[in-house]
C-alpha cells in the first residue's frame, strides 16, 4: 500500500529515512493500541452510517487478527509503512478489500497516533503503579522481618543515631507508595479519548466522541479538539516525570545496596544470581544490575527532559516534532519497568548479616541517647550535649533492641506503623486492579478476544 499521505510523485530515499527514522520499530509497542482505537473509530463510523453492519464486521474481523499476530510478535512493520497505521490499514486492504481503504474516514493520523498513545500510556501507569506496589510489600515484608535488626543511622555518610533494618526498608516502601500513588492520580489525566479531534479541528462529520470514548473504556473525552493535539507530548512528560520520581528512589536504593553489601560493611549479600562476574578476576561477583540502575535511572530523567525539550515553545496544531517524542516515551518507560522489577528480585533475595550490622554499632552511635537520657533525668540540653561531646571516650555502647525500642514516636524504629503502610499499599494495588479490569473487559467487548492488553511488558 502506499503512504497515507500519497501524492503524485515519490519521496526522496534520505528524506524517507530522515522522516521515518526509526519510528515504524517503535510503533511495534503501540500495534494492539491501534487496534483498539481504530475498531472504535470503525463502530462510529457505523453509527452514523458510513459503514454498514457487513463493513464493521469485516473490520473488527481483520483488526482482531492483527491484535493476535501482534501477541505472537509476528505483525511486521517495514520501513516503507512508516509506522503501525499504514501497516494496519494495508493489511485491512489486502485481506478484506475496498472496506480497508474506509477505516480512516474522518480520522487524522494526528488523533489516529493520541488515541494509541493514550490508551498505552493510562494502561502503563496503572500497571506501573501495581508493580510498584508489588515492590512495596515486598520492603514492607522485609521491614517487619527484621524490625528489631539494629543497625547505624547515618548523616554525611558518617555514624549518626541508632536504626534498624525494618525502618530502613519501610522508608523506601512508603517513598515509593507515594511515587506509586502519583502515576494512580496521573492515570485520570491521561484517561480521557482525543479520538475525533482529527489534525487539531475536527471534521465536518457527526462524530459521536462520546461513543467512542466509552468504546475504549475511557472515561471522558478530551473536549477541546485543539488541545487533544497540543497535549501530545505534554502528556508524555507528564507520566515519565512519574517514572523518574521511583527511578531515583530507586537510584538511592542502589547506591545503599552497593555500600552495604561492600566487604568492609559487610550488612546484606546480594542474590549472587543477580550478580555478574569479571572476565579476569575469578573472585569477582559484581553488583552491576545496581550500578546500572543508577545509569539508567539518568536515562529516565534525560527522557523526560528530551520530551519537553522537543515541545518547548512549539506553535498550537500538530507538528512533525512530536514524532520525536516517542522514543524517550518508550524508551524510559521500558527502562522504569525494568528498574522496578530487578529491585523486587534484589529485596527478595537479599541476606541480612545481624552479626556484623551489629558490630557496626559502636558506641559513639549512642551519643545522643546517652544526652537525652541526662536530659530526661534533669541536666539541660546544651551542657550535657557538650560534656559528652568532649568525652566521647567514655560513651558506652547501650543495649541495641532496647535503644530501639526507646523510640516509641509514629515512624520511629519502636512504632514503624507497617500496618497501616499495609493496608495503604493493598488498597491503591486494588485500585489499580479494578480499572485495569475494565479496561480489559472494554477491549473484549471492541474485539471480542479475551486477555488483551495494550502494553506487552
Amino acid at each position: 500500500m502506499s503512504k497515507l499521505w500519497q501524492k503524485d510523485y515519490s519521496l526522496d530515499s534520505l528524506m524517507e529515512e530522515f522522516t521515518v527514522g526509526n519510528d515504524y520499530i517503535l510503533d511495534q509497542e503501540l500495534v494492539i493500541a491501534d487496534c483498539l482505537a481504530s475498531i472504535a473509530h470503525a463502530r462510529g463510523l457505523h453509527e452514523i452510517g458510513i459503514l454498514d453492519d457487513e463493513e464493521l464486521a469485516a473490520l473488527t474481523q481483520g483488526l482482531a487478527e492483527i491484535i493476535g499476530l501482534r501477541q505472537q510478535k509476528a505483525f511486521p512493520i517495514t520501513l516503507e509503512n512508516e509506522d503501525c497505521h499504514t501497516a494496519i490499514e494495508s493489511y485491512l486492504t489486502e485481506h478484506y478489500g475496498e472496506v480497508g481503504k474506509k477505516i480512516h474516514t474522518g480520522r487524522s493520523r494526528n488523533d489516529q497516533v493520541q488515541t494509541a498513545l493514550r490508551l498505552w500510556m493510562r494502561e502503563y501507569a496503572l500497571k506501573l503503579c501495581n508493580i510498584t506496589g508489588d515492590l512495596c510489600e515486598q520492603l514492607l515484608s522485609f521491614a517487619a522481618e527484621h524490625a528489631e535488626v539494629t543497625m547505624p543511622g547515618r548523616t554525611h555518610m558518617q555514624i549518626a543515631m541508632p536504626s534498624s533494618v525494618g525502618l530502613w526498608a519501610a522508608a523506601y516502601a512508603e517513598e515509593l507508595y507515594d511515587e506509586a500513588q502519583h502515576l494512580m492520580h496521573l492515570s485520570w489525566t491521561l484517561d480521557q479519548s482525543p479520538l475525533g479531534s482529527a489534525a487539531s479541528y475536527g471534521v465536518p462529520l457527526p462524530l459521536d466522541r462520546q461513543f467512542t470514548a466509552e468504546q475504549m473504556g475511557f472515561t471522558r473525552v478530551q473536549n477541546n479538539v485543539l488541545y487533544a493535539n497540543n497535549s501530545r507530548g505534554k502528556f508524555e512528560a507528564m507520566l515519565l516525570d512519574g517514572c523518574e520520581y521511583i527511578a531515583l528512589t530507586l537510584s538511592k536504593l542502589a547506591q545503599d545496596l552497593m555500600l552495604f553489601t561492600l566487604p568492609e560493611f559487610g550488612y546484606f549479600s546480594l542474590p549472587r544470581e543477580l550478580c555478574t562476574g569479571s572476565s579476569i578476576m575469578p573472585q569477582k561477583k559484581n553488583p552491576d544490575g545496581l550500578e546500572l540502575a543508577r545509569s539508567r535511572s539518568a536515562l529516565v530523567s534525560s527522557a523526560s527532559i528530551r520530551v519537553k525539550s522537543i515541545i518547548r515553545s512549539l506553535p498550537s496544531g500538530y507538528n512533525r516534532d512530536f514524532q520525536d517524542t516517542k522514543e524517550p516515551l518508550l524508551q524510559g518507560t521500558k527502562a522504569t519497568w525494568q528498574l522496578v522489577q530487578i529491585f523486587s528480585r534484589m529485596v527478595g533475595g537479599l541476606t541480612v548479616h545481624k552479626d556484623a550490622l551489629i558490630a557496626a554499632c559502636t558506641p559513639e552511635l549512642y551519643a545522643t541517647d546517652i544526652v537525652l537520657q541526662q536530659v530526661a533525668e534533669g541536666k539541660n540540653f546544651r551542657d550535657t550535649y557538650k560534656e559528652v561531646g568532649l568525652h566521647l571516650d567514655q560513651v558506652a555502647k547501650l543495649d541495641p533492641i532496647a535503644t530501639l525500642s526507646s523510640r516509641t514516636s509514629l515512624g520511629t524504629t519502636g512504632n514503624l506503623g507497617l500496618d497501616e503502610d499495609v493496608l495503604f499499599v493493598s488498597l491503591m494495588k486494588s485500585g489499580c486492579e479494578d480499572v485495569l479490569a475494565s479496561f480489559e473487559q472494554a477491549y473484549q467487548e471492541l474485539c471480542f478476544l479475551q486477555g488483551v492488553e495494550a502494553v506487552l511488558y
